[in-house]
């Protein structure tokens, strides 16, 4: 090759180069390295009140396309305090559990994501909707999962939006309560009743959700799943779980579940542990039809306003509490996997629903 053609080759490698923001070209070695950044400290005067525009459907059959009274979901959004001018970057919608949003889960998640350059908002379910439950259990009767999914698609639509952000590149982490709402929003039938226009995540991870509810419609939209969990963890049910993540995978979606021997659930909390809290959902048991009506395998009520949904989790719920303990070990662990994961959904190829 002549030095002209080489020249020109060079210049050609260096101009594409350019083309790609400084910072999208450096926030997935830094997931995939795996070494979660300490951020005591860091990003709390980045945190910005941002308010969504959502839908309080009680059920996925109960979702219309135009609400006549929105629902007004506040969140915080961090973005990257480097972030290249210009340059768009990944982003992850945080969806907390039933206890809240959390300084030591959410927050600090949300604060090590920005720091190694991924944008993160975090939305407060709960905090939307007071007016309808203050109280733990009231909460988890009035405020449904179907009501997260809502709340996660209007992030995500908040974020596809934002200039700093890359729309193909936005993934949906839950904790718990938050976790199951991350696994139904992996499903087909759920991203087209939620967003028709359709906006999709690209990835979809769940921290210790229980698997509860089994869609009939068991299309996914392709976007990568992963679920992780405690083996101590009495709210989970590992078998179940087992054939959630196979009709997913059935369905068309990538599936991962790890299991983190010994670990409780909300190992990523701030309470040392382990002690009981609540009742475990373990032993429940809904599945959700074409239609979108959700059935619990006992009595085949359908969950379909709070008077129902309280019968039949009163049915289903044990009456033993589940332990929770922190554990940094299992935290770095992860940490480790979780980075992995997003940074290569963040990199692979966007595919349409399945």
């Amino acid at each position: 090759m002549s030095r002209r053609p080489q020249r020109a080759f060079a210049a050609a490698l260096l101009l594409l180069a350019a083309s790609v923001p400084a910072q999208s070209r450096a926030q997935t070695p830094a997931l995939a390295e795996g070494n979660w950044p300490a951020v005591e400290g860091y990003a709390d005067d980045l945190g910005v009140a941002v308010t969504l525009e959502s839908t309080s459907p009680f059920g996925l059959s109960d979702v219309r396309p135009s609400a006549k009274r929105p629902t007004q979901v506040p969140a915080t959004l961090f973005l990257p305090a480097d972030r290249k001018t210009g340059g768009r970057v990944p982003a992850v919608v945080l969806l907390h559990g039933a206890a809240g949003v959390l300084y030591q889960r959410e927050l600090t998640y949300a604060r090590q994501f920005a720091a190694m350059g991924v944008a993160a908002l975090v939305i407060d379910v709960f905090g939307a909707r007071r007016d309808r439950a203050s109280g733990f259990i009231e909460r988890l009767l009035e405020i449904t999962e179907t009501m997260m999914i809502a709340d996660a698609y209007s992030g995500l639509r908040f974020l596809s939006g934002h200039a700093a952000v890359d729309p193909q590149k936005v993934a949906l982490m839950g904790f718990s309560y938050g976790g199951m709402a991350s696994v139904l929003a992996a499903y087909s039938q759920v991203a087209e009743t939620m967003a028709p226009d359709g906006l999709r995540f690209a990835a979809h991870v769940a921290f210790y959700g229980p698997c509860i509810a089994r869609l009939e419609d068991r299309r996914a939209t392709g976007a990568p799943v992963l679920m992780v969990w405690g083996s101590a963890d009495a709210l989970i049910d590992p078998d179940r779980c087992a054939e959630i993540a196979a009709d997913l995978r059935r369905g068309g979606a990538r599936v991962r579940t790890v299991a983190y021997k010994g670990a409780y659930h909300q190992w990523d909390g701030a309470w040392e542990g382990p002690f009981e809290i609540g009742r475990s959902l373990a032993g429940c048991r809904f599945r959700v039809s074409r239609a979108g009506v959700a059935r619990d395998r006992i009595t085949w009520l359908p969950m379909t306003d709070p008077w129902l949904r309280r019968i039949i989790l009163g049915l289903c719920v044990a009456g033993e509490g589940y332990l929770i303990g922190r554990d940094d070990k299992v935290r770095a662990r992860s940490n480790r996997d979780v980075g992995r994961f997003l940074a290569a959904a963040f990199t692979r190829e966007r595919r349409g629903d399945g």
